[in-house]
């Protein structure tokens, strides 16, 4: 372990919870690890299938002495990143070749719902300049229509939300909720300081994604259509 810090935070993964279906989620992360190559550059995503993943893949890179980076899509992730001792970028230096995260819902036309962890923008941004990135995740993920289980995530500059909400009702929307946090009083706040509204939509349409970050204030939404994705599920 690479890490300098030698207090009880530093030598500890942030993901210390059970990991249910482990067995499985382990073949797909020993999948993943397959991947990675010398000089590659990788997207990390969050979540427990993630988190195995890193783990094999940082297996991999010291096993065989490669040089890899990753550009972490989250705290969870940089965290992890450091604790198993992989160096880590941003996107202002380098582009990454591949990436890996989960989802919250996937459809049969491979279009996502992301963000139930409350880090879509930097997800988004990760998988925008990623040429391909594997979703990760089981057969509970896996849905006919999108926004069945889960509904949409939409992260908003805390002065709009009011505008937003009204915006939100030209749509065909069935509530629109701001999330609160659990340990916390107040609203979930994000990484960049931003609201998050969970948002239910009717029907999701292939423009939906578009449509909603055109409204002003809004940052970016859970909606991940059309990027270039593989999906392995556990």
């Amino acid at each position: 372990m690479d890490v300098n810090w030698k207090n009880s935070l530093a030598v500890q993964a942030t993901w210390s919870g059970e990991i249910s279906k482990r067995k499985a989620k382990q073949k797909v992360a020993d999948e993943v690890s397959r991947y990675v190559k010398n000089g590659d550059v990788i997207g990390v995503g969050s979540g427990s299938t993630s988190y195995l993943a890193l783990e094999k893949i940082t297996q991999r890179v010291r096993s065989e002495g490669m040089n890899v980076t990753a550009i972490p899509t989250s705290k969870e992730a940089e965290m992890n990143c450091s604790y198993f001792g992989l160096p880590t970028s941003s996107l202002i230096s380098v582009q990454p070749d591949w990436g890996f995260d989960g989802a919250d819902e996937v459809d049969e036309n491979n279009r996502l719902i992301k963000g139930r962890g409350g880090a879509l923008f930097a997800e988004k941004l990760v998988m925008a300049s990623s040429s391909k990135t594997y979703i990760l995740i089981d057969e509970s993920k896996r849905v006919h229509q999108l926004g069945k289980k889960f509904t949409v995530p939409v992260e908003v500059d805390p002065r709009a939300i009011h505008l937003v909400e009204t915006k939100l009702t030209r749509f065909p929307v069935e509530h629109v909720r701001l999330r609160m946090a659990q340990s916390k009083d107040g609203p979930v706040l994000t990484e960049a300081g931003n609201v998050i509204l969970d948002v239910g939509f009717k029907n999701i349409g292939d423009r939906l994604e578009d449509e909603l970050s055109a409204i002003p204030g809004i940052i970016e939404t859970g909606l991940f259509i059309g990027y270039s994705v593989e999906i392995l599920t556990v």
